[in-house]
């Protein structure tokens, strides 16, 4: 059996669901624009240069899950999906993700995004598993800060290694291991698998690729 991840934002993604999700409620008026925006492309902008402290950025990104009850966030969510979310999805994706299903692989999303944000697009994609940031819960309530170490660079790792431990499994447990990423972030799980995959790539992504010899594909429409 072969292990398949897939980093989510920008690679099975035709855009960025954490950038998306502060956006959609920056214009539903429940984030104020004129701080907010700023910030969140701020943000974005140091996801990408590699720059990001994730835990200043989650202190940002996880702050309106603990200001409104859950029954108001799940129905902004249905919106965000079907508005938002859902152009984000392309045929290449879900085709790609379809095959390595039905080769009978164990398939997971691994992301930095949280998973309130990031469970309903995975189920969406029929992945059944996400390795993702987890949004700290009390008594059904989000407390506004993460659980455990995030899904992010070397905690992707970590957060893999635990959830393999979890099955009783290990990566060596695999005939191949594959990890589907754009990001130069992601480089360090890259770096273990027997599989790693560039998908529409940074630049820093797109040169490492080319220098070992990685493939580099393209889900794009």
């Amino acid at each position: 059996m072969d292990l398949v991840l897939f980093d989510l934002d920008n690679t099975l993604l035709n855009g960025d669901s954490d950038f998306a999700w502060a956006q959609f409620l920056i214009a539903k008026g429940v984030l104020d624009r004129e701080v907010q925006e700023a910030r969140n492309l701020a943000f974005y902008q140091q996801y990408k240069d590699g720059t990001l402290d994730i835990f200043e950025f989650l202190d940002f990104q996880l702050a309106p899950l603990a200001r409104h009850p859950r029954a108001q966030l799940d129905t902004w969510h249905r919106e965000f999906l079907a508005t938002s979310v859902a152009p984000m999805i392309t045929d290449k994706s879900r085709a790609l993700v379809r095959e390595h299903l039905e080769r009978g692989a164990l398939v997971a999303v691994v992301t930095a995004t949280n998973s309130f944000v990031t469970g309903p697009i995975v189920r969406e994609f029929g992945i059944p598993h996400l390795i993702a940031t987890v949004p700290a819960q009390e008594n059904g309530t989000f407390t506004g800060k993460p659980r455990g170490m995030p899904a992010f660079k070397g905690g992707k790792i970590e957060r893999v290694d635990n959830w393999l431990e979890s099955l009783g499994l290990y990566l060596g447990s695999f005939e191949r291991t594959w990890f589907y990423s754009d990001s130069h972030n992601d480089l360090p799980l890259l770096s273990r698998v027997t599989d790693p995959v560039a998908v529409d790539p940074d630049a820093t992504l797109g040169t490492h690729a080319r220098a070992h010899d990685w493939p580099v594909i393209s889900l794009r429409p």
